[in-house]
């Protein structure tokens, strides 16, 4: 039997099919395709963040997009480190999402 998934995964994954008693078909990825596909496991973790059924699966499902995030910023020539720098200057500038705030209109005057 064979099941097509088409999608980015982990490094270790081929070899965990292997110890299953599995064939993985792999190939690695260019540039441009890497980052496309990058784009699209964020947008598949994001979806399984929304569907975790509890705090300890929400948990596991935030591990994995932070994951990616990583990845996506690596990528990019940035570290996770400088990612994080650059998330605290845009809190002290602009605060956080402490306040739960909802911006419903602005009314120009």
């Amino acid at each position: 039997m064979e099941k097509i998934y088409n999608k980015l995964v982990r490094d270790n994954i081929p070899e965990i099919i292997k110890s299953n008693g599995g064939e993985p078909i792999y190939r690695k990825l260019n540039d441009d395709e890497y980052w496309k596909y990058l784009l699209l496991k964020d947008k598949e973790e994001l979806q399984e963040v929304e569907e975790a059924e509890n705090l300890e699966e929400r948990k596991k499902e935030l591990a994995d997009k932070l994951e990616v995030l990583k990845a996506m910023a690596e990528f990019s020539g940035f570290s996770l480190s400088e990612l994080m720098e650059e998330a605290s200057e845009k809190r002290d500038e602009r605060g956080g999402f402490d306040k739960r705030l909802f911006l419903e209109k602005v009314i120009d005057k």
